[in-house]
């Protein structure tokens, strides 16, 4: 299982390196630039709202999952929040995700993490393993897991293999939504992510922190 672990966390990687701008790599589809999503028309059409000198920052808890063009992607051990900043006609800002921090039921507050680190948890609800060929009667062709778990029924199945395109898919469409960094012209939005393994029914308070180029503002977020 470990190493059924490491081979995904690679080909992640290696998704991300061939989605990125500038990589050497090699690739015959296009690259994937991080735009981030479409902003609301204003601050005021997420769930909160918060000023940071010159900036207005609008945000909405999206709990364990990514909404995405195709549809929604889920993760453990992580929840995503979408964040908009706006400002005057023109105006522009430096923007980071480490920016960011969560404090969750008033513990300390969490600093974001980087879109990479949550793709080894990604999943698409709606993806199912293709349904495998039944084994030929000659025995020389079924593997060793198979071989075990013929001899044994209460083994538990084989995990399943990703195919890596899906793995591919699956990290561009995050790529995707990530809030965009550098220096911006507003309005700017995407999804900022920080560490959780817990069930979201169990929040009873958030509360999004930014420290930011435009000043600090602290956003209290619906679980």
């Amino acid at each position: 299982m470990r190493l059924s672990r490491w081979l995904r966390i690679g080909a992640l990687t290696a998704a991300i390196c061939c989605s990125i701008p500038g990589q050497n790599t090699p690739s015959k589809d296009p690259q994937i630039e991080t735009k981030g999503m479409m902003p609301r028309t204003s601050a005021a059409d997420y769930e909160a709202q918060g000023q940071a000198g010159a900036v207005t920052i609008g945000a909405e808890f999206a709990g364990h999952g990514i909404p995405t063009p195709q549809g929604p992607l889920d993760m453990d051990n992580y929840v995503a929040i979408e964040v908009g900043l706006f400002g005057a006609p023109g105006a522009r800002t430096k923007i980071s995700a480490t920016d960011f921090s969560l404090r969750i039921n008033g513990k300390k507050a969490v600093p974001s993490q980087a879109f990479g680190r949550v793709l080894e948890f990604v999943k698409d609800p709606q993806w199912a393993p293709p349904v495998p060929v039944e084994a030929k009667s000659n025995t020389s062709l079924i593997g060793d897991e198979q071989k075990d778990q013929r001899a044994d029924p209460t083994m538990p199945p084989p995990p399943v293999k990703i195919p890596v395109p899906v793995l591919r898919e699956w990290a561009q469409r995050v790529q995707k939504a990530v809030l965009p960094e550098g220096d911006r012209p507003l309005p700017q939005a995407g999804m900022i992510f920080f560490p959780y393994g817990g069930k979201v029914k169990s929040i009873f308070r958030l509360e999004l922190i930014y420290a930011g180029p435009a000043g600090k503002a602290v956003l209290a977020l619906h679980p």
